[in-house]
């Protein structure tokens, strides 16, 4: 070993420490502590990768625990991929489905991925990360290469996942496609020779599946790295678009810094360990001072708001985030900026559907709860009907309050 390769990397025990801190399991540790070992030795970067369909075109930040975490590999000085599954997003990966997802169509995917780069980059370092897509191998894989693969795993391994046991117990349909997509995700590792793979909890079979595949190729198994899954702003499921409790990353500053300030004063401490740079040592400092009422809980939250939204959108932007937060909660003035919803003259527009739109409730249900609980005012004046329409017969602007945090301008047009 040169006395050139003992610089490239840190001891492995300091870079345990590092790329361990906010992980739910690295299997096999001691897999993982000698990969580290041998990559100082031979002063050869590890090749680590998360594999990401593009199933949807934004970004939140159950995202980016993850992601983070592949930063904290590249900072380390290994080599950092970011696989976009174009191919796989076409099957679909029935993880925590009760029922086959429907496949995307191919544009859906490119515009998706387009999209997913961008914000990527938000993270990682786009001059050090190494873009692939899984179709450059598995769409030109033969029927035959195919029926090899599918011949080296047992379909009873296959049955033990835990959703497909479910499904079955329950007569509900698997098709054979979504058996495949755990054995054709593991050839991605095959193809990327990876030392490395991270992925969240949930996605733990799939991970261990790509370990055997690896291996039945001829290749040392790669270890796994899991993070643990964020929970949203409702602070009891898991952060999803579609259950209306996410944090998107290219969110205005004021809607990323109020939707955080809204989590719990206890799930604070999640996100500060997942989502935030804070140390560990830190962390727990601020949280024996709050423990002990020498920090405020608002204000160790609002540390981590604009922690994060800085992150993303940097210091001024995060600053002035604060101070509109300040400005809407304290004062009860609008924000400066705040999202525009664009409604034709003449369209027919409940309110209901605009506060659905503007992201304050997850249902036309809940829309219509919101207004009953007088929780609603457009242009400051309370909206107390559920089938209030909005007055679209001339060109006009109005601001609609909607909950507490969600302020958004109606442009008639």
């Amino acid at each position: 070993m040169t006395a050139a390769n003992k610089t490239l990397f840190r001891p492995a025990d300091e870079q345990m420490a590092a790329l361990r801190r906010g992980a739910a399991e690295i299997i096999p540790e001691e897999e993982f502590r000698a990969k580290l070992e041998k990559s100082r030795a031979a002063g050869k970067p590890l090749r680590v990768y998360l594999g990401v369909d593009p199933t949807a075109p934004d970004l939140h930040l159950g995202h980016t625990v993850v992601l983070r975490k592949l930063k904290h590999f590249q900072e380390e000085g290994h080599t950092a991929i970011f696989l976009i599954g174009d191919f796989s997003a076409m099957i679909g990966d029935p993880t925590g489905q009760s029922e086959t997802r429907p496949p995307l169509s191919r544009a859906q995917v490119d515009a998706n991925a387009k999209t997913y780069l961008e914000q990527v980059y938000k993270i990682l370092d786009p001059h050090k990360t190494e873009v692939r897509h899984n179709s450059e191998w598995l769409g030109k894989m033969s029927s035959q290469e195919v029926v090899q693969l599918c011949g080296k795993y047992r379909l009873a391994r296959m049955l033990e996942r835990e959703d497909f046991r479910s499904r079955l117990a329950a007569n509900h349909p698997i098709s054979v496609h979504e058996l495949l997509y755990p054995l054709l995700t593991a050839y991605d590792a095959v193809a990327l020779q990876s030392d490395v793979e991270l992925g969240a909890t949930e996605q733990k079979f799939n991970l261990l599946v790509h370990r055997e595949i690896q291996r039945e190729y001829g290749q040392p198994p790669e270890a796994v790295l899991t993070m643990p899954i964020l929970v949203g702003t409702d602070g009891e499921r898991k952060m999803s678009k579609s259950l209306g409790n996410y944090i998107g990353i290219t969110e205005l500053p004021s809607q990323m810094f109020g939707k955080i300030m809204s989590i719990s004063d206890e799930l604070m401490w999640s996100y500060y360990e997942l989502v935030t740079d804070f140390s560990s040592p830190v962390i727990v400092r601020l949280k024996e001072e709050v423990r002990t009422g020498v920090l405020h809980p608002k204000k160790a939250k609002i540390q981590l708001a604009h922690s994060i939204v800085a992150n993303f959108h940097g210091e001024e932007s995060a600053k002035k985030a604060a101070d509109e937060f300040d400005q809407v909660f304290s004062k009860r003035q609008a924000p400066e900026e705040m999202p525009t919803i664009k409604v034709p003259v003449g369209e027919k527009k409940r309110i209901v559907q605009l506060i659905l739109e503007a992201g304050a409730a997850s249902t036309l249900t809940a829309a219509g709860r919101l207004i009953v609980q007088g929780g609603v005012e457009l242009d400051g004046k309370p909206i107390t009907f559920e089938r209030e329409v909005v007055d679209t017969s001339v060109p006009s602007e109005k601001v609609l309050r909607a909950g507490k945090k969600t302020f958004v301008r109606v442009v008639v047009e």
